[in-house]
């Protein structure tokens, strides 16, 4: 099985350099909206669209032009890939993925380009045709076969590769998981992840304890004069406060992901409305929390790493029912963080969660030899069969 992986650096180009890397990413705005503007005529006049071959044929003949004659000094291949990009765009459309292509701005458009070959990445340095080597903060050694590599300038003024890696799996079936190597986790704004074994994990609020400087560079920034080099520095100083904001989320989110991965066989989760959470009154606590860039990571670490993901239905009462008899308390509010249930037990809402996300997702994993396939449903242990030692064995409650 072919999967493929990303592995991101960071460039540290000179001056001369980062000037190369700005014409190329100039050039492929100039090349996206003249093919779609050639796309377009060709439209008006005939009704159909303009084939790829033409296209690629009418690019050949613009770098002849004097005025063009700069484009000779751009990589070929970056070029013919912004072809492909808007190709690309254009079946996504039809397919209604995404809105019509729309023509790129100068002052709004990322800085970006892309090259599908010739780039390789050696002694900390990765190699650019018509650039040459520059020099990258390799925090990671690469283990595949680049595909393409994607050049990015965010707005911090800091620029970026994105190597494309092609790797081969292995394609064995997982293996079934133990009991005790299986572990439920419930997401939440107090505790950002709960889990069932293990201690709970605060919620870090990266945005909100940099709210305040940030709410004093945008109003520095709103003061400044249009078009001035006060209002530019002051541009890049909010920038470069939101880009550490999300270095620090990143961080945090694959610190956490990769630690349960390693530690447990298998992971219980629930199927947060993640789109509908957004729309809320807490809107900006969820945003910061970013649940689903936590399970997008879990994900493919879990297909990589050979582990048993579970994603719950998001109707299962996880919070409101009670993992030792069952019952159902439809009178719970976000604002209870602990109740009592009519059995007497006193529960804390997330680890309560938590436990019956594992429960549910016990039903759905398999399990090894020699251990419950799940509890059953008044919540005692559940008795083993005898073994070849004639020693009866149960498996606790968690």
């Amino acid at each position: 099985m072919k999967l493929r992986k990303i592995f991101r650096y960071r460039m540290e180009p000179t001056r001369i350099q980062r000037e190369v890397l700005s014409r190329m990413a100039g050039a492929r705005r100039f090349i996206w909206n003249w093919a779609l503007a050639q796309c377009q005529d060709h439209y008006r006049e005939h009704a159909t669209s303009l084939p790829q071959a033409e296209l690629s044929r009418r690019l050949t003949v613009l770098k002849q032009q004097p005025e063009t004659v700069w484009l000779k000094d751009v990589d070929s291949q970056a070029l013919q890939q912004v072809l492909a990009d808007l190709r690309r765009a254009y079946l996504n459309f039809f397919a209604k993925r995404s809105r019509f292509p729309r023509f790129k701005s100068r002052k709004t458009d990322k800085a970006r380009f892309r090259i599908p070959q010739r780039v390789s990445v050696a002694d900390g340095t990765v190699s650019i045709p018509k650039v040459g080597c520059v020099r990258i903060r390799q925090s990671r050694p690469i283990d595949g076969q680049i595909k393409s590599a994607t050049f990015t300038r965010d707005a911090a003024d800091r620029w970026h590769v994105s190597l494309v890696i092609e790797f081969t799996m292995p394609d064995t079936p997982l293996v079934p998981a133990n009991h005790s190597a299986v572990v439920g986790v419930d997401l939440g704004l107090y505790s950002f992840l709960k889990p069932t074994s293990g201690s709970e994990v605060p919620a870090p609020k990266f945005f909100r304890k940099q709210q305040r400087k940030l709410r004093r560079a945008q109003r520095e920034l709103s003061r400044r004069q249009k078009a001035s080099a006060r209002r530019l520095r002051a541009k890049h100083k909010v920038a470069r406060l939101q880009r550490h904001v999300a270095d620090q989320r990143k961080d945090f989110l694959h610190k956490i992901t990769t630690a349960l991965v390693r530690n447990y066989e298998g992971i219980c989760i629930e199927d947060l409305n993640v789109k509908g959470l957004v729309r809320t009154k807490l809107a900006k606590s969820f945003s910061d929390a970013s649940f689903g860039e936590f399970r997008r990571q879990l994900k493919y670490k879990a297909v990589w790493n050979r582990r048993h993901l579970v994603v719950i239905s998001r109707w299962f009462p996880s919070s409101k029912a009670c993992h030792m008899c069952g019952c159902v308390n439809d009178s719970l509010t976000l604002k209870d963080r602990w109740w009592t249930c009519c059995c007497g037990t006193q529960h804390d809402r997330d680890f309560n969660a938590a436990l019956n996300i594992l429960s549910e997702g016990l039903k759905l994993i398999p399990l090894a030899a020699g251990h419950a396939e799940r509890l059953n449903a008044r919540g005692p242990d559940v008795r083993l069969p005898l073994g070849a030692t004639g020693v009866e064995t149960r498996i606790p409650r968690l």
